[in-house]
């Protein structure tokens, strides 16, 4: 199969139809073989009923509904488990992105070799004070922090190798950083193509300005558990050397004031608590190092590792 198309929604009854319409008819116009997995996140409308309907219509087309609302990436999440195209396009459901892409994305995965490609909407048909500027301002920190030259890691518009969704898990709120989990588990061909953005046409935004302050502690997150999950010894044991000898400098030159130089109420001085304090703090980290490496250890997949080609 060329293609899997994987549309996760929440409350989008009435763009369904338009889109499928429109992504089918750009599919079968470049005889591409296809699927279309639609994930319904819980919507409370009529999006399931309209799901169904399409199914009927279209054999290649696959529902999944959750019980409930989980969130953009467990709706991701589900689809990659189920893709079976050797390229898979991610779309949002509002027709702010445009099939019309598809082609070209493809053409880069196979033909130019990209491991990923990611859109790049840059000229957006968003509120410049709500998304715009917050977006531009997250774009440029996740840049910095992650080394990948991209401009729109939010862009739902993106195409894989099969390879990639398989070696990767997107939990919380982690589709934001699909580019940044691929270069960790070892995909650094990732690509960027200028892509057309769709005024919303039906309906409003899902997303408030929380995401913003959510996607900044995932990055916090999934930078700390990518280099750290399997040696966290060698986070909180360096940071608690540190403190402790910190703090063992601290008394140290207080305990030679105060014998050599015959200097008095050193215990009452703000130094002393500071140098018990970073002591103390020291210790701890060390602990919770010691805990978490043989928490690490007793993990099921702590030899878990991928491999790119064996012979």
């Amino acid at each position: 199969m060329d293609i899997s198309v994987i549309i996760a929604l929440l409350n989008e009854e009435e763009s369904l139809p338009e889109l499928i319409s429109w992504t089918v008819g750009v599919l079968e116009k470049h005889d591409f073989s296809y699927e279309i997995i639609m994930i319904d996140d819980g919507s409370t409308d009529n999006s399931w009923s309209v799901i169904e309907r399409l199914q009927q219509e279209n054999r290649n087309i696959r529902g999944v509904k959750f019980r409930r609302n989980y969130g953009k990436s467990p709706a991701l999440y589900a689809g990659f488990a189920r893709a079976q195209g050797s390229v898979v396009i991610t779309m949002d459901a509002d027709l702010q992105d445009n099939p019309e892409e598809i082609p070209e994305l493809y053409n880069m995965i196979t033909k130019q070799g990209f491991d990923l490609v990611s859109g790049w909407k840059k000229k957006r048909h968003d509120p410049i004070l709500s998304k715009n500027i917050p977006s531009k301002v997250f774009n440029r920190a996740v840049r910095m922090m992650s080394g990948i030259k991209l401009h729109d890691f939010n862009c739902g518009l993106k195409a894989y190798k099969h390879q990639v969704i398989k070696s990767i898990e997107v939990y919380g709120e982690m589709h934001r950083y699909i580019p940044v989990l691929a270069k960790q588990a070892g995909f650094k061909k990732i690509g960027e193509k200028i892509v057309k953005h769709q005024e919303r046409k039906y309906g409003k935004s899902k997303f408030g300005m929380s995401r913003f302050i959510n996607g900044f502690l995932d990055l916090i997150s999934v930078s700390f558990i990518s280099r750290f999950s399997k040696r966290p010894m060698h986070f909180f044991g360096a940071l608690g050397s540190l403190a402790f000898f910190a703090g063992f400098t601290t008394l140290a030159y207080l305990s030679v004031a105060k014998l050599v130089y015959h200097q008095y109420q050193m215990t009452e001085r703000p130094l002393f608590f500071f140098g018990l304090l970073m002591i103390i703090f020291g210790t701890q980290l060390f602990l919770t190092g010691f805990l978490a490496e043989l928490i690490s250890r007793s993990s099921s997949d702590r030899n878990n590792y991928l491999i790119d080609i064996e012979n």
